[in-house]
């Protein structure tokens, strides 16, 4: 507080000094030069009145924000949360804060409120994470007079964006379960951002060149949960041998499911999942995954958003195939399978 018993502001400086709040300005900013003697007044009643600009008033002053916003459907899965880690740390290191607006639903009403209480703020750029329905539909609201990069498995055309190829990730992961010899791959399958996603394409993808038969799609939920009943169904099937899961939780669930119906993993049924969730090297057996750099995502996803914020169109897309990773959960099927 200053000496008037309130937070002090740019025009209790410029009146102490004795000079004009463009003044004051040009010193906060460094924008313009300033004489000395003019600089040591707006400086000595900064001291005095111990003042501190607002993220508000600096954006007056500098005429750039210094803050993003992130939209993203949740905040909580591993994903999500690692994405949004990435985008944080990269935008600290250049001075940048981050804001962050969830939209629940894909719903019209919600998704307008969102993206409303994202227009309100006075942001430098937007990142989507559009790994959902509700990602999807921010980004087409949010217009064209700021710069935003979307992050996501499936490239949007017109948007820069950074891109974890889960197509290629997916087909390479199914075509490894294929050499193993099984005839074909079952695919448990969360839910997709559109009508059918990354993994679910490069899976089929997969299937299709080797010839191999093409089962029709199982659907999980978010939650892990959901994959147990899906797993003892699959357990039922004597022709499972083996299963590929749209996420790492899904197929911890599916494992759980398969054991308690009386088989085992890998020696019954192989399972195989995507992200290289932290846990996934810990589980009983050790999953077979792919891992998805979400951080790097968010990283890269931000220098995008950078050079948009920059006036820089250089690059608009920036793309890395995440990586599969062999553990025990996935071995050849049994003689006779």
């Amino acid at each position: 507080m200053g000496r008037t018993g309130r937070n002090p502001t740019i025009s209790d400086v410029a009146e102490l000094a004795g000079v004009s709040v463009p003044t004051v300005s040009r010193v906060l900013t460094g924008a313009a030069k300033v004489s000395p003697a003019k600089r040591e007044l707006v400086e000595a009643a900064i001291a005095e009145l111990d003042f501190r600009p607002s993220a508000a008033a600096r954006v007056l002053v500098s005429r750039r924000s210094q803050t993003i916003a992130v939209i993203a459907g949740n905040t909580s899965r591993y994903g999500y949360a690692e994405t949004i880690r990435g985008i944080e740390i990269a935008a600290r290191a250049e001075g940048y804060t981050v804001m962050i607006t969830v939209v629940e639903s894909a719903d019209a009403e919600e998704v307008d409120r969102a993206v409303a209480a994202v227009r309100m703020q006075t942001l430098a750029g937007v990142v989507v994470l559009k790994f959902d329905p509700p990602g999807v539909a921010a980004l087409h609201k949010l217009g064209e007079d700021l710069p935003v990069v979307a992050l996501s498995g499936t490239r949007e055309a017109g948007v820069p964006q950074a891109v974890l190829d889960e197509a290629a990730a997916a087909e390479e992961l199914t075509e490894y379960l294929l050499g193993l010899g099984h005839r074909t791959v079952h695919h448990v399958r969360v839910p997709p951002s559109r009508r059918v996603d990354g993994r679910t394409s490069g899976w089929k993808r997969a299937l299709t060149k080797a010839g191999a038969a093409v089962p029709a799609v199982r659907d999980a939920t978010w939650d892990p949960k959901s994959g147990i009943a899906v797993g003892r169904e699959l357990a039922a099937d004597p022709e499972v041998t083996a299963v590929f899961c749209g996420n790492d939780e899904i197929a911890m669930g599916v494992m759980r499911g398969i054991t308690e119906a009386g088989r085992r993993v890998p020696e019954d049924i192989s399972v195989a999942g995507f992200d290289d969730h932290p846990l996934a090297e810990l589980w009983s057996p050790p999953l077979t995954t792919v891992d998805q750099d979400f951080a790097g995502l968010g990283t890269r996803g931000f220098q995008l958003l950078k050079l948009a914020i920059d006036g820089t169109a250089a690059r608009r897309y920036s793309s890395e195939r995440p990586a599969l990773v062999r553990r025990e959960s996935t071995a050849a099927p049994r003689q006779g399978s």
